[in-house]
């Protein structure tokens, strides 16, 4: 009986981080406007907005961008910008990411000819601290096809 399905996924990139969310606080105290709109997006400046604690949301954000650019690392390619990996929430509410500029670049540059990358992320926070891992994985654009015999 054939199985169809995407061949093996292998793991290009891992990283991981921890901001403490008083830090955050902290920078927000102090610099304000001008801290968040250096560092988030203006979708997740609006989500935090939404949020009972904009900077432990800020924090889990925070520490997902540095994780990204740890997993991104492999790629060689420097000056990843803050607001070029976006976090925001699909429609249950787990957490994704969209990258653009240098980072969408480094992914590509991370992933060989003929594959597709997956950007996995976990996002925790035990308050004041939030932690975030991300994985990148890519799968072959080919199917295979496996058999059992009888």
């Amino acid at each position: 009986m054939p199985i169809s399905g995407k061949a093996g996924s292998v793991i290009v990139g891992i990283g991981t981080d921890i901001v403490d969310a008083r830090r955050i606080a902290g920078s927000l105290d102090r610099f304000g406007e001008k801290f968040e709109a250096r560092i988030f997006t203006d979708t997740e400046r609006i989500e935090a907005r939404r949020r009972a604690d904009p900077a432990l949301y800020f924090a889990k954000r925070f520490a997902a961008k540095e994780a990204v650019y740890k997993a991104l690392s492999g790629a060689g390619i420097d000056g990843l910008g803050w607001r070029e990996a976006e976090i925001t929430n699909d429609e249950r509410g787990a957490p994704v990411i969209a990258v653009t500029g240098a980072c969408k670049r480094a992914l590509e540059r991370l992933t060989p000819d003929g594959y597709n990358p997956t950007i996995n992320i976990s996002l925790s926070d035990e308050p004041p601290y939030a932690v975030a891992f991300i994985t990148i994985s890519v799968v072959s654009q080919r199917k295979s096809m496996v058999s059992e015999s009888r």
